[in-house]
């Protein structure tokens, strides 16, 4: 890692998509000084709040506000900056207006590492418009010509996180994250996702068995915990390591 200060720019579909899936590296980059800034697209009120929809009287207004307040104490627990966008969900919508906001955010913020959801999710439309939007989003903040009071962006590269399901995403993991000194703030802002307590252990035990494999594939006994990462552009190095 840089000894300079990066930024680090996490894309979200939904409220609570950055915590299971890259809580750990959010919360290891903030540790190390380093600025995290979410773009949480929705608040997931449609598809994602099932245990707020099962009470009697709950209204999209009521659920947007618990969401809000859950992703907002996830991100202070993990370390990170969040922007809410409430586009909406469900589907989840890309507009021109959408998509010049987060190019602004690009060339405003010129992150070193971006994350966001994998290119293909079956499962989930919301996921792969976020991620295209993210992707379009890189590539038009690079443009000279794009109207922004902002310098062009550079070429961060891109991570895939976790999809809820790899196997049926083509998600093929190339890196490991070793987040077992930061699980705990991890479990802490999952925690705060009240309205989807069902996945609390899902991605616990998805953290651990990524610990197991980082531990086979580095040798470090120490590893208890990690995230797996997909890079999308290829690495540029000078050695292979």
């Amino acid at each position: 890692m840089d000894s300079g200060k990066l930024t680090v720019l996490v894309i979200s579909a939904h409220v609570a998509d950055f915590v299971w899936r890259a809580g750990g590296a959010i919360a290891l980059y903030a540790s190390r000084g380093h600025k995290v800034r979410v773009l949480c697209l929705s608040y997931g009120e449609r598809g994602e709040s099932q245990g707020l929809w099962k009470k009697e009287g709950m209204t999209l207004g009521e659920v947007k506000k618990v969401r809000h307040e859950e992703g907002t104490r996830a991100a202070a627990v993990l370390g990170a900056e969040i922007r809410f966008f409430d586009v909406g969900d469900y589907p989840l919508k890309v507009t021109d207006a959408l998509v010049d906001d987060v190019v602004q955010e690009f060339r405003q913020e010129q992150p070193a590492i971006v994350l966001t959801h994998s290119a293909m999710d079956p499962y989930n439309g919301d996921h792969t418009e976020a991620s295209r939007l993210a992707m379009n989003a890189r590539v038009y903040a690079q443009a000279m010509g794009y109207p922004s009071p902002h310098k062009p962006l550079g070429a961060p590269p891109v991570f895939y996180f976790e999809p809820h399901q790899t196997e049926m995403c083509g998600f093929m993991p190339d890196v490991l994250l070793d987040i077992t000194g930061v699980f705990e703030l991890k479990r802490k802002a999952m925690e705060c996702m009240q309205a989807q307590e069902h996945l609390w252990s899902y991605y616990t035990d998805v953290a651990k068995r990524r610990g197991t494999q980082a531990v086979r594939n580095s040798g470090n006994k120490s590893i208890k915990y990690a995230e797996a990462y997909q890079r999308f552009y290829p690495q540029v190095a000078d050695v292979l390591a």
